[in-house]
């Protein structure tokens, strides 16, 4: 914000001399009168493009988050069909869900092969988003529906359905809530067993806000938020919705083919087990197991 400068007023000569020592010193206190009651001039900003890629103005400090780079530790094989949505990885097997109208899916697919091992279509009037994993139950999202699915984990047997009136886009859980994002600044705790909203935090970078949060996932007790159309990964305090870091994964899009703009990164997954992170994209064949690297 700009520095509001002070104001000096009420001072009056009342006696004029001659004297040229005085002339100077009654001529530099006016012009220094002058001065501060102009105001300082603002405090020097910087010009900041949130993650979703809308521009603010902050200071400058904005830029002194912790970014982390990345080394590839292996890559997997990925459907290239597959609008990737949303990702999880556990015990052994990513789920998947999927989206476009027609194409949307919840899949269980074998890591190392790539193989779909279990497929569940959506009604061609759905639009596929987020998955995350509740105890022995899979959540899926849709985009512009309003509506959740809710499935038996082993058998994707369709168990329930529940509404939320926004967008849906992403959702994790931390063991305790779900955490669930809607293309916003927002993201929206809800109750895991009725699915009713107990809780809403925005999210800033050094109190810009970060619109456009995609798929999430929550990693050793910070929330991992794909922002779309980038490629970058906020990592989210889930108690402040202050983002604490930023995961750089520029370049990565290079080593695959993409067909168009919208084949962008999306999709994170965590092994707890072996601490392991993979990170894939919208109609990516492949899938990478990434290590982060601090800059």
């Amino acid at each position: 914000m700009p520095v509001l400068g002070r104001q000096m007023s009420g001072y009056i000569y009342h006696h004029y001399t001659s004297n040229s020592k005085a002339i100077i010193a009654a001529a530099i206190l006016v012009a220094i009168v002058f001065a501060l009651g102009k105001g300082n001039p603002p405090a020097s900003a910087a010009p900041v493009t949130t993650a979703g890629g809308d521009s603010a103005t902050a200071p400058a400090s904005s830029s002194k988050l912790p970014t982390y780079g990345y080394r590839i530790v292996k890559t997997y094989p990925h459907d290239a069909k597959a609008f990737t949505q949303g990702l999880v990885y556990e015990d052994g097997f990513l789920y998947e869900g999927t989206g476009i109208c027609g194409e949307s899916s919840l899949r269980k697919v074998e890591l190392d092969t790539g193989t779909i091992l279990k497929q569940q279509p959506l009604s061609s009037s759905y639009f596929g988003e987020g998955i995350t994993i509740w105890r022995d139950r899979i959540i899926q999202l849709t985009w512009q529906s309003h509506v959740g699915f809710v499935y038996d984990k082993k058998s994707f047997q369709l168990l329930s359905k529940f509404n939320y009136p926004t967008e849906g886009w992403g959702i994790t859980t931390d063991g305790k809530k779900l955490i669930m994002s809607d293309g916003t600044s927002l993201l929206t705790f809800l109750d895991p067993n009725t699915f009713q909203k107990i809780g809403q935090m925005e999210v800033r970078a050094k109190g810009v806000l970060v619109e456009n949060l995609n798929e999430l996932e929550y990693i050793n007790g910070e929330i991992y938020a794909n922002v779309w159309k980038t490629d970058r990964i906020a990592r989210i305090s889930p108690t402040t919705g202050r983002v604490t870091g930023w995961i750089d994964l520029s370049g990565l899009s290079s080593k695959v083919p993409l067909s168009n703009a919208e084949d962008v990164l999306n999709g994170i997954a965590y092994d707890a087990k072996l601490d392991r992170l993979f990170v894939t994209g919208k109609h990516w064949p492949k899938l990478f197991e990434i290590e982060l690297v601090a800059r």
